[in-house]
């Protein structure tokens, strides 16, 4: 009997040690982080009155106007409807204001639509965001 004896002392208490160092720690509160760039990425600054205004006059003084309207589609897509597909953000001016400058083709149809290379890119982040005001007002 000694010998079952020392075994089950020597098991119990190795078995108390591991139990012992297995329990869950006591819970911790949630850390706070700042939000992740992606989440800065996707929130849409404040459109500010002037760069719609200026977009505006913008648009009229270019040859935009040959080939789009605000409500009615010419050669190329209504501003009003561009502003649906492409709501009001940072990433949407950012991708229309480079079509602008680059020129486009494919998502409104077959027509491609020209480059303006000359064009400044902060006139065309104006332009840009005068067009998706349209789906605010």
């Amino acid at each position: 009997m000694k010998r079952l004896a020392i075994p089950f002392f020597l098991m119990m208490y190795v078995m108390g040690t591991v139990n012992a160092q297995t329990k869950p720690a006591a819970k911790k509160s949630p850390v706070k982080t700042a939000p992740s760039a992606k989440t800065k990425a996707t929130v849409a600054p404040a459109i500010k009155p002037q760069d719609i205004e200026e977009g505006k006059m913008l648009l009229t003084k270019s040859d935009c106007l040959a080939c789009h309207k605000v409500d009615t589609k010419v050669v190329g897509p209504a501003y009003a409807d561009v502003a649906k597909k492409y709501p009001y953000s940072a990433a949407n001016v950012e991708l229309l204001s480079s079509k602008i400058i680059n020129g486009g083709s494919g998502s409104w149809g077959a027509v491609p639509m020209a480059a303006h290379p000359s064009l400044a890119a902060a006139d065309a982040k104006k332009m840009v965001t005068y067009i998706l005001s349209l789906n605010a007002k």
